[in-house]
């Protein structure tokens, strides 16, 4: 079949329902692999992992192994559990994640960190990665062992680079999007590529769905970053500025700081040490990245990069699958307007 090429911004406010509607009643089986398998005899464990996996997140990650699995035609029900592994594997990072940041909010709520202690939150995190490898195992598929334990490991790899690049102004935009190919796009990337696996599917529908996934991923991310200095916390569903105040070197920030005269420079480089961080330096921090257009740069990278996974699928038969995925794109672009 000849490929349809797509482009985004042709048509309304996009929305996640065509997706969710899409894989409703697999979801339902997916979700109740979850609910089984946070499950401990040690109280605590569900308690803190339900703190946040009943938290209203979008399970976009899980959502999407599900979808790409009814492009392919995919009759089975192996993909259910290693949904759910995706989910555990995205919730561990999370819980990690705001220990690290110190986060306050995560979907709207204190986040777990907070609630229940550092401690307790890095060995909840380490339990639920625990679970989504147990889940792997179980569906006996050395090539999904393999794509997800290597998401796994590049995900680590790119909260440690972000890590050390915190606080650090002169951060390449090169670097910056290693740092989001690793830590966010990763695991849409797996998420995408484990159904053609388990839909025992050609490398090149693999590597479709993977290019799909990567590049949604990224747009997703980049979109995350320009909305931290622009969107409202009830939108967000975390604090407002926490990047900023964080020392994050996002695109936003590269670019106003390649822009910027030597006043500004000045700025951003007491900014990221952390001696700027009241809510006048982010008034001001967003002002500068207004005038430079870097927040409107940063989403048009983000349709770049969402054009990128559209067309990656071009080559899939149509249908509501695709048509799903393709609106999908458009959802997580669209968050920012």
């Amino acid at each position: 079949m000849s490929a349809t090429v797509h482009h985004i911004g042709r048509k309304g406010p996009p929305s996640l329902d065509p997706i969710m509607s899409l894989v409703a009643q697999d979801m339902n089986a997916v979700n109740s692999v979850i609910l089984d398998r946070m499950q401990s005899d040690i109280p605590l464990i569900p308690e803190l992992a339900g703190h946040l996996i009943a938290g209203g997140g979008k399970r976009m990650r899980p959502m999407l192994t599900l979808a790409c699995a009814k492009l392919l035609d995919y009759p089975g029900t192996r993909h259910h559990k290693l949904a759910a592994a995706v989910e555990f594997i995205h919730t561990a990072t999370l819980l990690h994640d705001d220990v690290v940041d110190g986060s306050d909010l995560r979907r709207g709520k204190t986040t777990a960190n907070l609630v229940f202690g550092n401690p307790a939150t890095v060995l909840v995190g380490d339990f639920l990665f625990s679970r989504s490898f147990e889940l792997m195992v179980e569906d006996g598929s050395l090539k999904v062992l393999k794509i997800l334990s290597g998401a796994s490991a590049v995900i680590a790899e790119g909260e440690v680079d972000q890590l050390t690049a915190q606080r650090k102004i002169d951060t390449s935009e090169e670097r910056y999007l290693d740092i989001i190919g690793a830590k966010t796009a990763a695991l849409f990337a797996a998420a995408c590529r484990i159904s053609a696996v388990v839909a025992e599917r050609n490398e090149e529908d693999e590597l479709a769905l993977d290019a799909y996934g990567r590049n949604l991923g990224i747009a997703f991310q980049l979109v995350d970053d320009a909305i931290d200095y622009v969107s409202d916390e009830e939108t967000m569903g975390k604090g407002v500025g926490d990047d900023f105040r964080d020392g994050k070197v996002t695109l936003p920030v590269i670019l106003a700081y390649a822009r910027g005269n030597e006043e500004e420079r000045k700025f951003w480089q007491d900014a990221i040490i952390g001696h700027r961080t009241s809510d006048a330096d982010l008034a001001h921090a967003t002002d500068l990245m207004r005038a430079h257009g870097t927040i409107d740069d940063t989403l048009e990278r983000a349709r770049h990069f969402g054009q990128r996974a559209i067309d990656a699928i071009a080559g899939f038969g149509s249908g509501k699958a695709k048509s799903a995925l393709i609106e999908t794109v458009e959802f997580a672009i669209a968050r920012a307007f």
